[in-house]
């Protein structure tokens, strides 16, 4: 890729980290805001969410060096919102993986058809982030309820 679109390509990572870090803060509160009877598996579930999302990010990083890039060292929005019902946290978090979801539909918008590596790690980050929206919307459901969760 020419060095205006690594930049670009750099910059699109760089957005993606620093969303996946704001992740790793906000499951990591969810996680300590959980009561109830539930909360031994929904503090389970948010703490891997938590670790897959630094997960996520260290794999951003890495795609920003491989481009000779500096990783970001910022993080994404964390406004707390002080609603901490399991529905609120569910419908908090369906927000965030929305937008990094845009974000990592964002690379590879930039990337189809310049870089086999960032279309393919995009590709495989959007099924990932799909599969995590798909979990969190069939969470928000009501038992029985075949149609997706709406606001």
């Amino acid at each position: 890729m020419e060095q205006a679109k690594n930049q670009t390509a750099i910059d699109a990572l760089n957005r993606v980290m620093e969303l996946e870090l704001a992740g790793v803060v906000k499951y990591t509160h969810y996680s300590l805001m959980v009561y109830g009877y539930n909360r031994i598996p929904i503090v389970s579930w948010l703490k891997a969410n938590a670790e897959e999302s630094l997960g996520h990010a260290h794999k951003a990083g890495e795609m920003v060096t491989l481009l000779s890039g500096h990783p970001s060292l910022k993080i994404g929005a964390l406004l707390e919102t002080e609603k901490h019902d399991i529905g609120d946290i569910l419908r908090e978090s369906l927000e965030h993986e929305k937008g990094a979801l845009g974000a990592y539909y964002d690379l590879l918008k930039l990337s189809e058809g310049k870089s086999v590596l960032l279309e393919e790690y995009a590709r495989e980050m959007i099924v990932q982030e799909e599969m995590h929206l798909d979990e969190v919307n069939k969470m928000l459901r009501r038992p029985g309820a075949m149609e997706p969760f709406q606001e």
